[in-house]
Formats: structure tokens, sequence, C-alpha cells
């Protein structure tokens, strides 16, 4: 089922970041070709002319996009190797539930929180304080959200501390103080070499971060 894998992806995305941990989990081998989205390659638009965006997925020849539809259909394919998604109905409806959150939430709530200022910033601050405490809520006593292994709620979630410390040096706040239960968590995951290699350095995401604040004119 292997066959030709190949990413298209960018470095510092999150999203990217999903697949890149999936595949690293089940130790399935890939291309991995980094995009300039300035000015982005002939097969990028091709295999995803919808969005034209990142991450896109490609198996001999066919495109999958979206990321989390690209960690379901990496975990359907080789589905005999580290499951990500629950067997159980029930428990799946769950980690889809949660996945949805994090995506309709933590990924444009931390864009405000270094995009704005003021009070604008101040609420996106407490929103997002607020989601990773529901999030801490839903993990509770567990190693991770997916039991004792890693889980599809894990694989959505972990990229986007590969932003917090922009987040935190932007908004002058500190996540560990206001979520531990989550930090405590991340650090577990990063235990775990399909994480921790997938993931670049938070000062390199930072600098990224103050690159695009100058590019935008955000001071």
């Amino acid at each position: 089922m292997a066959g030709e894998l190949v990413l298209l992806d960018f470095w510092p995305s999150p999203f990217g970041m999903r697949s890149r941990i999936a595949l690293a989990e089940k130790g399935i081998p890939y291309e991995y070709r980094e995009e300039d989205l300035r000015n982005k390659s002939d097969l990028l638009l091709q295999m995803n002319p919808v969005h034209k965006k990142i991450p896109v997925l490609i198996h001999n020849g066919k495109p999958v996009c979206e990321s989390v539809i690209q960690v379901q259909y990496i975990d359907e394919v080789w589905h005999d190797k580290a499951p990500l998604i629950p067997s159980d109905p029930y428990q799946r409806a769950v980690a889809r539930f949660w996945v949805d959150f994090v995506d309709k939430k933590i990924y444009d709530l931390g864009s405000k929180i270094w995009k704005t200022k003021g009070e604008e910033q101040a609420n996106a601050k407490k929103e997002f304080i607020e989601c990773l405490k529901l999030l801490e809520g839903e993990l509770g006593d567990k190693t991770y959200f997916g039991g004792e292994s890693l889980g599809y709620v894990d694989v959505a979630l972990v990229p986007f501390y590969t932003w917090f410390y922009a987040y935190e040096k932007c908004g002058d706040f500190s996540i560990e103080a206001e979520c531990p239960k989550m930090i405590a968590w991340v650090k577990r995951c990063m235990q775990k070499e399909s994480v921790a290699k997938s993931l670049p350095d938070q000062e390199k995401v930072y600098e990224f971060v103050l690159q695009l604040k100058k590019l935008f004119g955000i001071e």
C-alpha cells in the first residue's frame, strides 16, 4: 500500500506537521517537498486547484488535501501500524468533535494574539486560554487524548505548541502558568520521536512570526 508518497508542505505550518507526525508515528517513508507560498509550484496548483494550499499528500499520483483528512487517510491506509483514530464509534465521534474544536478555535485565536493589540488581543488571549482549559478538561488524567497511546486529537493539537512561544512573546503572557496540564501533556508528546522530529524549533517559528509582522506592517 505504500507506493510513492509525497508531502507538499511549508515548514512552520501546524497543519502540515499533523501529516508529518502521523507518517512518522506509523514509520511510513515519504518525500518531503518544501513549498514557497509566495511562488507556489505547478505541482501544488495542479494537486490542490480548489484551495491552492499546503499541505497536500500525494499517494501514487493522487492528491489528498486538508490535514485532518490526510491524518484519517494515513490511518486508514496503514491501519495495522500505530492506530490513531479509535475503532469504537462513540470514541471516534468524540475524537472528531475535539479535532473540529481545535480547527475552529486554536489557529484563529493564536493568530489574533500576534496580529492584534490592546483590547482585541486581550480578548483573544482570554478566549485562547479558555479553549486550552476546555481541552485540559477533556484530557483529564489520561497520558494522551488517545489514552495510553498517541491519538487523533494529540496529532491534531500538538503542532500548535511550536507556535506557543510566539503567542507568549507577542501577547506577553505564560501559557504554562495558565494551563500547566496542557504543557505537561506537550512534554509527554515531545518524548516521542515521531513528534519531536516533526516539529520545528519554537524560536525559529517566533522569528518567522516577526518576519510576518514586518511584512504585514504590524508593530
